[in-house]
């Protein structure tokens, strides 16, 4: 009691210097030290903003509207987060300085109408000079136009209205098609699939939640369904509510003779920072069919499909032809050459047993790595391979592979210590030794360092480990994916016992050769995080030196022998190939294959290598801020994952982007890329935003902005399949 009337005296002083400091000339005028304006933005809504002068504070508590126009009904008064402060009067609370700018909603919008709304508010000085309330009659004229909140004339963007809303401007806070995503996909001719996606840092309202068919468009009929349990939350507008925070998956049966069902989402959601977002609506218009849906997806929500459609055997058995297909592209390239050298490396004891088991520890290993952190992946989000493409980590295990090649050379011999050895051998068979470990260790890592690829296979079965958290289905089919992949792995280890040498000099020149192939797989993992001059200097050191032990630069005795020859015009062929590169770094060239590119003119080769002209986007806003400028253009656009450490990525620069005809295509684009190389707090955020695991990945949005899910290619696509995929975008 004592309390509260020693907070009541104290609030009264308050209140009386606030009146008597406006005879002082150090504190100024209650207008003065907060410049309050409004303005009428759309037929719902109304802005509100405070230009607080330094050294003042204004409480957000204490913040109100009242309507004063007859049937006028005011909505929620959205206004920024605030700073937390300890107030001499009030505590702990919540205040507002310098700029601030908040929207007040219009539960029955009266566009046309004018109306007039009582505003409240109250602040202090910091010298602790507090003002009494003040009340301000706003009268406005609201403009003509719908419920939807669009303004007529140059009233502000519904992106704009958000970002007012946010102290921290555009980074803090995304464009609602961004924070809020729908999609509806056909299931059977019975039935379909409706999801709501909240972004990162974003919930939707359970309640807020509804689905129904355009009756207008069609007689299809859609059945009353329940939506799952959603999170307890405390909501200082709707009370004890419940929120999703994850997406949002209902099945909705649907009836009625049409073809085509027009469906219509009611959501609304807010930002955990306390920004709210008007009721916002989506249309789709799905094809049903009898028994079997019509409608277009890519291939990654297909194989999704097929995964909760198929028998586990099939799917096992797609998923290893799958990984068979996938065990001859580039990222798995890289693999060949580490596991031959630790096959040769053996020397003469080798044999095809041995090999083969050899080849089977590395598999297996890798194949356990890449499953395991495969469904972390997916059940986390967390992309561990794009985790360690860190510069360090790359130059840590380029490292290695160096070490392994001066071995190669004979500098030295790589083995565990005799102790160790002596333990190994008393508890296995006298085959078995440290050196299937060390295949093992070899796999595992090569798994998540060396081919860190994302193929529409590979991203399927992450996505339906996420959305189902079937993790023995999708991590089976992982399992049997990266088994495929080594299958060709295992066919080299049991052909090596009988294909390499098993003594004699010949040995010794294929564990150089193989030498020389380890230091190239050092160069090509060095390639992902040093300059491209630098890679071209090292590409050129590595043809260099082998040139010179092959005798490019010694004259052959007059009875060479025909083997001989062959040798010093190997030696010559590379000699002359390392000059090139070393002529290309003088030059200014970056591309390996290209190392003279530099020397070029503007036209011809050298138009064609330049590839596309990207626009970069860091983060969800600035894509949300392209696409409404590709969509104010009238102009579709495409969006490109990219990543330094990807090997996808480089094909499609260099062999899809740079072809004349995709270049035409794409003329009349928006041509958008995420550059997600570093694997930041931003990078996983654009990531999860379009169920992406990593890069490659391109997705493609209509000139109203909305993603084409049907033509989303996850995964290296050559320039002709590349062409027919563009067929209809943009249209």
């Amino acid at each position: 009691m004592f309390i509260t009337r020693l907070m009541s005296f104290f609030t009264a002083c308050c209140f009386s210097l606030g009146v008597l400091a406006l005879e002082n000339k150090d504190i100024l005028p209650v207008d003065e030290a907060f410049k309050f304006s409004a303005a009428a933005e759309a037929a719902d809504r109304v802005g509100l903003s405070w230009k607080i002068a330094p050294g003042y504070h204004l409480y957000r508590d204490k913040v109100k509207a009242q309507s004063q126009t007859e049937g006028l009904e005011l909505g929620a008064l959205d206004l920024p987060e605030g700073l937390t402060e300890q107030d001499a009067v009030f505590g702990e609370t919540k205040v507002f300085r310098g700029d601030v700018a908040a929207v007040l909603h219009l539960a029955s919008p009266a566009g046309g109408r004018q109306i007039q709304v009582l505003i409240k508010y109250q602040g202090c000085a910091d010298v602790g000079v507090c003002y009494p309330p003040q009340k301000k009659l706003v009268e406005l004229s609201l403009p003509a136009g719908g419920a939807s909140g669009e303004p007529a004339g140059a009233a502000a963007s519904p992106l704009q209205v958000l970002k007012s809303l946010s102290p921290g401007g555009a980074d803090d806070l995304l464009p609602p098609e961004l924070a809020f995503k729908f999609q509806a996909e056909v299931k059977d001719a019975q039935h379909i699939l409706a999801t709501w996606t909240p972004a990162p840092g974003y919930f939707l309202y359970k309640h807020k939640l509804a689905l129904v068919a355009d009756e207008t468009q069609s007689e299809a009929r859609l059945a009353p369904f329940s939506l799952p349990n959603g999170e307890p939350h405390d909501d200082p507008e709707f009370g004890l509510v419940e929120i999703y925070r994850s997406p949002v998956t209902v099945e909705v049966a649907v009836s009625g003779p049409a073809s085509a069902v027009t469906l219509v989402a009611k959501y609304q959601g807010c930002a955990e920072r306390g920004v709210c977002y008007p009721p916002m609506q989506a249309r789709v218009v799905l094809m049903r069919s009898n028994g079997e849906e019509s409608q277009a997806v890519n291939e990654q929500e297909q194989i999704v499909r097929d995964l909760r459609r198929q028998g586990f055997g099939l799917t096992l058995l797609s998923f290893f032809g799958f990984g068979l297909l996938l065990a001859f592209t580039p990222c798995v390239f890289p693999m060949i050459p580490i596991l031959s050298g630790i096959i040769v490396g053996q020397g003469e004891g080798l044999t095809t047993r041995k090999a083969f088991l050899l080849s089977l520890s590395y598999v297996l290993a890798s194949a356990l790595m890449y499953t395991g952190f495969g469904v972390l992946a997916a059940l986390f989000g967390s992309n561990l391979q794009a985790a360690f493409q860190q510069p360090w980590v790359i130059g840590v295990f380029s490292a290695i592979f160096v070490a392994l090649s001066l071995s190669m050379f004979g500098f030295y011999e790589l083995e565990l210590p005799q102790s160790l050895q002596n333990r190994v051998l008393q508890t296995s068979d006298r085959h078995r030794d440290g050196s299937y470990f060390g295949a093992a260790i070899m796999g595992a890592f090569s798994s998540l360092i060396v081919g860190p690829c994302v193929a529409a296979p590979l991203a399927a079965a992450l996505v339906y480990i996420g959305q189902t958290g079937d993790v023995l289905l999708g991590g089976a089919a992982l399992f049997t994916m990266a088994v495929g992949m080594g299958a060709p792995l295992l066919a080299l280890g049991a052909s090596a016992g009988k294909w390499l040498p098993k003594s004699g000099a010949w040995l010794n020149n294929t564990k150089s050769v193989f030498g020389v192939i380890m230091l190239g797989v050092a160069v090509w993992m060095l390639s992902r995080v040093v300059p491209a001059g630098v890679t071209l200097l090292l590409l050129s050191m590595l043809l260099v030196f082998p040139a010179v032990y092959l005798g490019a630069l010694e004259p052959l005795p007059a009875a060479a022998s025909g083997l001989l020859k062959l040798r010093k015009g190997l030696g010559v062929f590379l000699l002359a190939l390392g000059l090139l590169e070393l002529i290309g770094v003088a030059a200014g060239g970056r591309n390996p294959l290209l190392p003279l590119q530099g020397l070029a003119g503007s036209g011809g080769a050298a138009a064609k290598a330049e590839g596309l002209r990207f626009e970069k986007v860091k983060n969800l806003v600035e894509l949300g801020e392209a696409l409404q400028k590709a969509a104010a253009e009238g102009k579709p656009a495409m969006l490109d994952f990219y990543a330094d450490w990807c090997v996808s990525c480089k094909e499609m620069e260099e062999f899809t982007f740079s072809d004349p005809e995709v270049r035409r295509r794409l003329a009349d684009f928006r041509l958008l890329q995420a550059d997600v190389t570093a694997n930041s707090e931003q990078d996983q955020a654009l990531l999860r935003q379009f169920n992406l695991i990593g890069p490659p990945g391109i997705i493609f949005f209509d000139a109203r902005g909305q993603e084409l899910a049907a033509k989303r290619v996850v995964g290296f696509q050559d320039a002709g399949n590349f062409l027919k995929t563009l067929q209809g975008v943009g249209g």
